[in-house]
């Protein structure tokens, strides 16, 4: 990847204010010499996306019960079958499996008449804006390395995520806020792996959001502020000083930037997460009450006012107090979880769409596997862990909208047609703003890393 040193004037002027609090003139001349991270840059492929918003079901949603509609499914409900699946093997009460129907209906939606079931009424109204994946496939059936999977490409090893490899091939456009933002209520599981720069530099780790009153923990000024100008005019002659006689010192100039970006977080954080601005109407579409600080409706309505805001990668994870779609039970724990989210995506399609925005935001909905379509009774009330099949979908900016793209057999089993694995997965969203996910390295203990490892293949059938 080549730095274009190309700089765009919005994220000038929006870095404006954070760098008159601290530095001189001479001092950012020394940090501009000893290169700069998180400069914004142009992809080498011209693309219609600039963001991305990435929406993380964790627990493991059932492909079969939601976008993966399989009437043979419901026709061999109870029929005995033989699987070498991971999940089972060996497992004490698994010597025998049988099929087990979905327990929703599915029905055609949209212009393009996609099935989707009853689960997702609002995102089903979506549709045309959809290109949903039927042939997801992932390389591990614990949730641990199939989440560090889906986020890093590396199903066993810590790598970085693909937020922070997005702000590395980017940069930012708003150095006043993150370039990488996740908002969860808790972590998930691989816990900080999933947003994590690894060997990247640190300037592209995922800053953490917890919905709430204060978002971002002590982002707010606790002095006054003409207290605070003080304290900063000072921090500004000390870090000058320091500077002048050590211009050649990389990790310095990096952590001068860091006050740099926290200076101008205090004037632009509280501005995204203030959403006293926003319609009723608009607040009635996300679900959300005037004043409420929690809920994926919040998660969603962050999300468009930080990528309108020049954030590159905002990833939402679902892990509201519904709990996460880990099924084993009782998949009727799919319907809160379904009703939790459903109405907050659509909103956030639908609003993206309304302001133009959404031809320039890549909007990835995905789980880290699926769930199996049997079970050791037919009847038994939940499904298993199932990395041979799940489903995915992507909207927006460079995305053929309106399609489905491969299949899985007709029980459900495995991807059996157009076959896209996680790593094709990486490798189709990274070209999808810009990049070629084989030139995308970074040289790190004596060989270039990349996203996708050695692997992976764009599935162009899902490019405009």
């Amino acid at each position: 990847m080549k730095d274009t040193g190309h700089v765009h004037r919005r994220g000038v002027l929006r870095s404006a204010a954070a760098g008159s609090l601290l530095f001189s003139g001479v001092v950012k001349q020394l940090l501009a010499d000893s290169g700069d991270p998180l400069l914004a840059r142009e992809a080498p492929f011209p693309v219609a996306a600039k963001q991305v918003i990435f929406l993380f079901m964790t627990g493991g949603v059932s492909h079969v019960d939601t976008f993966d509609p399989k009437p043979a499914l419901t026709r061999d409900h109870g029929r005995e079958i033989r699987a070498d699946h991971p999940e089972i093997r060996d497992r004490p009460g698994y010597e025998r499996i049988f099929l087990k129907r979905p327990q929703w209906r599915f029905r055609p939606h949209g212009q393009c008449g996609t099935e989707v079931s009853e689960l997702f009424p609002e995102v089903a109204g979506c549709v045309d804006d959809i290109a949903l994946i039927r042939s997801m496939h992932t390389s591990h059936s614990n949730h641990y390395n199939a989440t560090l999977g889906m986020h890093t490409g590396s199903f066993a090893f810590s790598r970085p995520s693909i937020g922070s490899w997005m702000s590395y091939g980017l940069g930012t456009e708003n150095r006043n806020l993150p370039g990488f933002v996740v908002i969860a209520p808790q972590q998930t599981y691989a816990g900080t792996q999933v947003y994590a720069s690894d060997f990247l530099p640190a300037s592209h780790q995922g800053t953490l959001v917890v919905p709430g009153a204060e978002p971002i923990a002590n982002v707010r000024p606790r002095v006054a502020r003409d207290r605070q100008q003080l304290e900063l005019a000072a921090l500004r002659r000390l870090n000058e000083r320091h500077l002048e006689q050590r211009p050649a010192d990389a990790a310095l100039a990096s952590r001068l930037r860091s006050f740099e970006t926290a200076a101008g977080m205090q004037l632009a954080v509280p501005d995204a997460f203030d959403f006293s601005g926003e319609t009723a109407g608009t607040l009635a579409s996300y679900g959300l009450q005037p004043g409420q600080t929690s809920g994926f409706g919040w998660q969603c309505l962050a999300a468009r006012r930080l990528v309108e805001r020049g954030v590159r990668f905002v990833e939402l994870i679902d892990t509201g107090s519904s709990g996460n779609w880990d099924a084993h039970g009782d998949m009727l724990s799919h319907v809160p979880l379904a009703r939790n989210v459903d109405r907050p995506i659509a909103a956030l399609l639908k609003d993206l769409k309304q302001r133009g925005m959404l031809e320039e935001t890549l909007v990835v909905w995905t789980t880290e596997f699926g769930r199996t379509p049997f079970n050791n009774t037919a009847d038994a009330p939940g499904r298993e862990h199932h990395p041979w099949a799940f489903s995915s979908w992507l909207a927006g900016g460079g995305v053929k909208a309106g399609i489905t793209w491969g299949e899985t057999d007709e029980h459900g089993l495995r991807a059996s047609v157009n076959r896209v694995h996680v790593h094709d997965f990486h490798a189709t969203i990274l070209r999808l703003m810009g990049f070629d996910h084989e030139q995308l390295t970074y040289r790190h203990a004596g060989r270039d890393y990349r996203l996708t490892d050695v692997h992976g293949e764009v599935v162009q059938g899902l490019l405009e």
